[in-house]
């Protein structure tokens, strides 16, 4: 019986692929002495003295061994550990080494092989050139978190809860209760039974803490990484003084204008009780005043104490830097990932390098400081390059390279709205495409896409087919071997056939395009066309008017007065108009209700697969909860939570 799939989508075989044995050593590709090892056979044995086989030659005198029969059965076994070094090859092969780079908000229109001519990414280029890239890669969400999710586990991130249904989409506090489920499985923790060595090395941002400080049940621990170097949350503008707040508008709400409230109505009945027009005790003013003094003080402490209370380093279970400094950050998360390849470079490994650039706050080190075209987004961007380089690097280094599958990718596209007050462009290019970070628009979701295994996958090859950032969980557990989970819905498909040239379309006849917990839109591949065809039900409202953002909230939301519902859908052929700049109507497409019907029902039916599952986004789950902050045991106070290990 073969895993579950979605209503939309075909089964995938849920056969296993015999894997290497942890600790057996590796031939080398280039250097392997045969190239078909399947097609080799055993020569058959002839017999010196013309008998045919099974003669009884009992009773008479062994026949004398000649030069040609002792040359015979040296090329017979010569033959056979042919086989045998040929079929351990195939067994190598089947089981790679697993490499997983992704990048914080970086825009499909930001490497050069995606078309940038003046963002310098030579190793991500590199990268492209010798394996396969996608044009058409998109992710599960245009938001952090819940793309994550997706990515880990293979599946929509509405089915495990981890799809918002209030206005705040990813997690803020390390000192929340929600996550990543402990019964969702990730590719992780199918590759660690399988007898890989497992690390994340950077952002992970999908939970630490259930129910107290040291249950751990949502880190990455405990979702199959044996190794964990990094920020369990994310990276904020908060993390880095002097770069401001991502809480400007939440403040303004929540702090500025309730204290204007307050003085306006003191200074008021102040007034009317001076003029003897109304009595007022003077309990009122007190209180007032208290109230005003307790939203004033709670403020300044939520800004001096959010720093070391969110943005923190650690190594497994442990804090070793509390505040996180940016000094060498990415130097530092680079020789983590470079150790673990060396120290596991005789058995087979899974290393998930998610990059903290290019998320604001941006940062670099004086390497690359002022060194770009593109300021400080560009000289981020150009130092994660620089770091994907030496992940290629020492997989050169060691002879790892053809025996290494390496994806790199993004999370979601470039956030269009990261403009300072002073007017620098902090976000990265989403190139023709409309939209970005947080909406589903295809500049929200088109990602790069790279994958690279030397004489496994062809170099130089684009793929211009629907593919998923879901589709990484069942690619890479089939080539180490594990059977899919059979008790759960998989969206994902398996990649290796549209890389490898043994299929020419992508298995996704539907994507279902998710804002936050809410079904934004729908694509669908029909069978035998060459349309894309996308429909929205509905849109943000860009603002100010004919921006390309939603640059007054920052981010744009999901329900309410943020959004157009659309009725009929909002439909494009996204073959023909991949900027999305022309809506179809019926006049334009004679099919448009029929396209619509079909697109409509495939909705529906996918809808009913999702099960009732806790919201890990809730309000309640979202919330900083004291009893769940993370502190540094050096620590004499919880309230000075510091300490600096990595010196």
């Amino acid at each position: 019986m073969g895993h579950k799939t979605g209503s939309a989508g075909r089964r995938l075989p849920s056969g296993e692929v015999q894997g290497r044995a942890r600790g057996s050593r590796r031939v080398p590709a280039q250097t392997s002495p045969c190239r078909e090892p399947l097609a080799l056979k055993a020569l058959p044995y002839h017999y010196p003295d013309s008998r045919p086989p099974g003669t009884d030659l009992a009773g008479s005198y062994p026949p004398r061994r000649s030069p040609s029969m002792s040359k015979m059965r040296k090329m017979r076994v010569f033959y056979l550990l042919l086989i045998f070094l040929c079929g351990a090859q195939s067994y190598t092969a089947s089981r790679p080494n697993i490499v997983l780079l992704m990048a914080d908000d970086l825009g499909v229109g930001d490497p050069g092989c995606y078309g940038n001519k003046t963002l310098r990414t030579p190793n991500i280029d590199r990268l492209a050139n010798g394996g396969v890239k996608l044009t058409q890669h998109l992710a599960a969400s245009p938001l952090c978190t819940p793309s994550r999710a997706a990515f880990m586990t293979g599946r929509y991130p509405v089915r495990s809860g981890m799809a918002s249904r209030s206005l705040i989409g990813v997690f803020i506090f390390t000192a929340c209760s929600g996550g990543l489920p402990t019964n969702e499985i990730t590719f992780a923790k199918l590759l660690k039974n399988q007898g890989y060595s497992t690390a994340l090395i950077g952002k992970w941002h999908l939970g630490v803490n259930c129910y107290n400080k040291t249950d751990f049940c949502h880190h990455p621990l405990r979702h199959g990484f044996d190794y964990f170097y990094g920020l369990p949350t994310t990276n904020l503008r908060d993390c880095k003084p002097g770069e401001g707040s991502v809480f400007t508008s939440a403040s303004r709400w929540l702090v500025f204008i309730p204290l204007q409230i307050i003085g306006i109505a003191v200074l008021t009945l102040g007034v009317l009780h001076f003029l003897g027009l109304l009595h007022v005790p003077i309990s009122v003013f007190i209180c007032l005043l208290l109230l005003a003094s307790l939203i004033l003080i709670l403020f300044l402490c939520f800004l001096h104490y959010f720093r070391p209370l969110n943005c923190f380093l650690m190594k497994n279970f442990d804090i070793i830097q509390q505040p996180m400094s940016y000094d060498n950050l990415t130097q530092r998360l680079t020789t983590e990932a470079v150790q673990f390849i060396q120290q596991n470079a005789e058995t087979p490994f899974l290393l998930f390098l998610s990059f903290i650039h290019v998320h604001t706050a941006l940062f670099s080190s004086k390497e690359f400081a002022h060194k770009s075209k593109h300021g400080r987004y560009g000289d981020a961007a150009e130092e994660m390059d620089w770091s994907v380089g030496q992940i290629l690097n020492v997989l050169d280094e060691l002879g790892l390279a053809n025996d290494t599958l390496v994806y790199f990718t993004s999370d979601h596209g470039a956030h269009v709205e990261e403009v300072t007050t002073k007017g620098e462009i902090q976000g990265g290019s989403n190139g023709i495409y409309k939209g970005g970070k947080s909406n589903n628009w295809e500049g929200g979701i088109r990602i790069p896409g790279i994958f690279r295994w030397p004489g496994v996958i062809q170099a130089g090859l684009e793929i211009d087919e629907p593919t998923s950032n879901m589709d990484i969980f069942p690619t890479i557990a089939k080539l180490a071997g594990s059977p899919l989970p059979e008790d759960r819905i998989i969206d994902g498909r398996d990649l290796m056939p549209l890389l490898q040239g043994e299929s020419q379309r992508s298995e996704h006849e539907f994507l279902f395009h998710y804002c936050n917990a809410y079904l934004n839109a729908v694509r669908w591949h029909p069978q035998n066309s060459t349309s894309i065809w996308k429909a929205f039900f509905f849109t943000p409202n860009f603002n100010p008017k004919g921006a390309n953002g939603c640059f007054s909230t920052h981010v744009c939301m999901c329900y309410g007065n943020y959004i157009t519902h659309h009725d009929p859908p909002l439909l494009f052929d996204i073959s023909k108009d991949p900027s999305e700049r022309n809506p179809l109507t019926p006049t334009t497409e004679p099919r448009f209700h029929e396209i619509l019907k079909v697109m409509q029902e495939a909705s529906g039916n996918h809808t009913k697969t999702l099960p009732e599952v806790p919201n890990q986004l809730s309000p309640g789950n979202s919330l900083w909860k004291p009893w769940l902050q993370l502190c540094c045991q050096s620590s004499s106070s919880a309230l000075s939570c510091q300490c600096d290990r990595e010196k």
